[in-house]
């Protein structure tokens, strides 16, 4: 059984945006497993709320869980960011955990 959310190309985006995220998670330090969690989650949640909002009646109740999901985006990027900060050096490999406050190549603008 289809449900008409499944048809929603921007459904379908999600889903294949969270099966990205969560691959691309998957090579993270064990250290940093909290910020995995936040990445995940709010990449899984846009999907879920498009689902959710596209069944409800009212169109209020519909705007609702769509501006919930592009909210999860906007929190996806937030922790993209954060993350790049913590656990990435500048040639895009992922930092041991160990090495977070020891960083020999921090930022250029010399903020830690």
């Amino acid at each position: 059984m289809t449900f008409q959310f499944e048809k929603l190309l921007v459904y379908q985006k999600s889903l294949d945006f969270a099966d990205e995220v969560c691959t691309a998670t998957e090579q993270f330090s064990r250290g940093y497993g909290f910020l995995v969690d936040q990445l995940n989650r709010a990449a899984l949640s846009i999907s879920a709320n498009i689902a959710e909002g596209s069944v409800r009646v009212t169109s209020a109740d519909r705007k609702n869980f769509f501006g919930i999901a592009r909210g999860s985006v906007q929190e996806w990027v937030t922790q993209q960011n954060q993350s790049e900060l913590v656990i990435h050096r500048p040639n895009g490999q992922i930092r041991d955990k160990e090495s977070f406050g020891n960083d020999p190549c921090p930022p250029k603008d010399g903020t830690t």
